[in-house]
This record gives structure tokens, sequence and C-alpha cells, in this order.
């Protein structure tokens, strides 16, 4: 993948590592990339914007309130020319001001206004990379939407060995060719997604229904991040408190007979994902009028099973989209259950999450999941935002269908 004409924003952070901000340019410049830098207070303790102006061949940019940029505002104008932007070396210091939204410079202004991505090179000592507040920093940042590389462990200025040590030029050049690759990929493939969310409701009578306590926002940020990464997605959500936006329309059904009749009207996809807690069962038959309840009605309610939706795509031969993602919510033996009805139902990939625990699944902003493979293997995601969670499941999807991508090269 060439980087040619890529458009590529460098903020130089204030560390020892700044020096290595010098060889990246030089690699980027060589192979036709189009570098600007804005360099930091802190970062000019380590390199001068002579040396960047004269590997960049352009203005370095160092104040917010610079007078001689003319009509333009820097902060806004620069975030818009990017393609992507890198924040190398990323201190601890930089990584807390991001976290907290601080915009006191130029630098940090700009990111805030971004409305591109955003690539961070932390490089530290290694026992202040595995702080807990530096953890916690980045678990929130990862949720924000920005994405790493590195540290590396080895030998740093300070003499300690660790994890703290910047990715080298090599290293984030090539991280920067897979992601243009991935990104020119996805938007020439038009990848299509639909998404299934939140809890069904089976009615008995016109007040009283067979439901669950799903709130859908798995599946809703699961949407989003399909979305974020080109991938054009529809969202069908049962009864909840989501909101359509700019950014994801949402499809809104009650039963799980509507879901079913949603989702067949939208095959062909690519990739399906049955995030929605689906009723199980639901009455033969509804009572037009509210059941008293001295009725015995109330008390032999007879049920039948409801159409399984993951079940359905997974083994609808003729329209089955290229993968199929099921979720698996359980009160005990998470894994075992899952590995079962990966089996049984003959999907890609199940998402395994036990909504016994509290503050975690059902009605949180919080989960923690294992991701399971066909081949039984596992991929477990600690505790975390949905967010952060849905970033994560929706780069192992797209990853997973440009591999099986029979036109994939």
């Amino acid at each position: 993948m060439s980087l040619k004409d890529k458009k590529i924003l460098i903020v130089v952070g204030g560390g020892i590592s700044a020096y290595k901000t010098l060889d990246l340019i030089r690699l980027l410049k060589k192979n036709n990339v189009d570098v600007k830098a804005i360099l930091t207070k802190s970062g000019k303790e380590f390199v001068t914007p002579l040396s960047i102006t004269t590997l960049t061949k352009s203005k370095t940019f160092e104040d917010i309130f610079d007078k001689n940029s003319e009509a333009e505002i820097d902060h806004i104008a620069l975030s818009r020319w990017a393609d992507l932007i890198i924040v190398l070396p990323t201190t601890a210091n930089f990584m807390t001001k991001l976290t907290i939204g601080k915009a006191e410079d130029l630098a940090t202004t700009v990111l805030l206004a971004s409305n591109k991505d955003v690539l961070l090179v932390p490089a530290m000592n290694v026992r202040m990379w595995l702080h807990k507040a530096t953890q916690n920093n980045l678990k929130i940042l990862q949720d924000y939407g920005y994405y790493f590389i590195g540290p590396e462990k080895g030998e740093m200025a300070c003499g300690e060995y660790g994890e703290g040590k910047m990715s080298s030029p090599r290293q984030i050049y090539s991280y920067l060719k897979n992601y243009f690759f991935q990104k020119n990929l996805v938007k020439n493939k038009n990848y299509k997604a639909l998404v299934t969310t939140g809890p069904t409701r089976e009615y008995l009578d016109p007040v009283r229904y067979i439901s669950n306590e799903s709130s859908g926002k798995q599946g809703y940020e699961l949407a989003l991040a399909l979305k974020k990464l080109g991938v054009k997605t529809k969202l069908i959500a049962g009864p909840s408190n989501l909101i359509s936006s700019k950014d994801l329309k949402i499809k809104k059904i009650i039963t799980a007979k509507q879901m079913m009749e949603e989702v067949k009207k939208s095959l062909p996809v690519d990739i399906a994902v049955c995030a929605a807690a689906v009723s199980d069962f639901k009455p033969i038959n509804k009572s037009k009028n509210k059941i008293k309840k001295n009725n015995s009605e109330l008390t032999n309610i007879r049920l039948e099973k409801n159409p399984d939706i993951l079940d359905y795509l997974s083994k609808n031969n003729k329209a089955r989209p290229s993968i199929v993602v099921g979720f698996s919510a359980e009160t005990e033996n998470v894994i075992q259950n899952s590995r079962a009805k990966i089996r049984e139902k003959y999907c890609d990939l199940i998402i395994a999450n036990d909504v016994s625990k509290k503050n975690l699944g059902f009605n949180s902003d919080y989960n923690k999941v294992s991701i399971i493979d066909k081949k039984g293997k596992i991929k477990s995601i600690p505790k975390n935002k949905k967010s952060y969670i849905a970033n994560t499941i929706a780069k192992i999807i797209l990853n997973k269908l440009l591999m099986n991508d029979k036109n994939f090269n």
C-alpha cells in the first residue's frame, strides 16, 4: 500500500524520544507523504522548529495565537487538512490532558477540534506506563476512539528496562501502511452490515408482556463502531431508549416476529451481528382485553417458541452473510454454554457475557466479554466501556471479513 499523497499531521510531544520524529518525517517524505507538524512547548526542548521545517518543507506550527497565520484558524484548518494525526512521543502528561479534554495550546486544541482519526505513540518510564492512573487514561482514550501503537519493551533513556519504549519510525510507518490499506479496501468494497439489539416484547394482553432487561447499548455501540470503520450499517432495535442520530439510523420493532421480518428485508449483507436479547417464547394466544387477576388464564399461559434469528442467518445458505456473529447472555457456565451455542448455530463468532454480574451487561455502560470462534479459540476483553468493547469486536469482525473475502488482495 502506497502512502503517496496522504496528508499526515504530526504533533511533537515533550520527551527524549522526540528526536525520532525527525526520522519518521524523513521516512514519510521519502514516500511522498505530505507532512505538517505542530511542535509543543515541551517538544521544543528536544527538537528545533528549524529541523522540522527543513524536513517537512513546510511551516512548523507552534502558537495558537499566531499573528502570521492570516485569516486561517489553525486549530480548525490543520485538523481538517489531515488524513490522520499522530502524536509522538505521547507522554503520560499528554495522555492526561487528552483524557480530561484540556485545550491549553495549539496541539491539544487541534485534537479536541479534530474530526479525523488520531494515533497516539506512548513513550515513558515503565513505572509511569504501568501506573493505575496511566492505565485508566489508556482505557478512557481507547473508549474515545484514539488509536495506539506501542509502547514496546526495551531499554529506556533512564537506564531501566521494560514496557514504555516508543515504537520505532519503521514500526509506525508499517502501521500507517496497514491502516490506510484497510481504510481504502473497506471503502472500495462497499460492505454492508445489519445489527440487532435490545429486547423484544411478547404481549400476553394489552398491558402485560414477556421481555428482559436488555438496554440495547452494546448493539448500538457495535453498529456505530462498524459504521466508523466504513461499513454501511443498519440497526434494528427492540423497545429501548435508543434514539436515531445523524450518525446512525435505527429501525424500531417490538416483537421477535417483527425483528425477523426486518432482518429478512435487510438481506443480503456481508455482516450480521445478533446482539438483541430476543424473547425465546411468546404466548400462543394474546388476550384482546386485560386479563383479570382472578382469571385462571394468567396461571395457565401456553407458550410457543419464537423464530430463531441467529439460526436463520447462519443456516440460510442462499443469503447467508459472510460473517455471522451471535451473543450468548449466560448466568452460569458461560464459556461452556457459549461453545455449545456456536456449534449448534453454525455462526462464525459468539460474544459470551455473564449477565448475572451487577454493573455489567444489561442496563450498564460497562461489559466484560469473551469472543469465541468456531475452533473454540477465546479472546477475553476485561471490564470496560461498551463503546471500547464494541470497537474491539468491530475490528475483529472486519479483519475476519477481509481475510474471508475471495476478492481480498
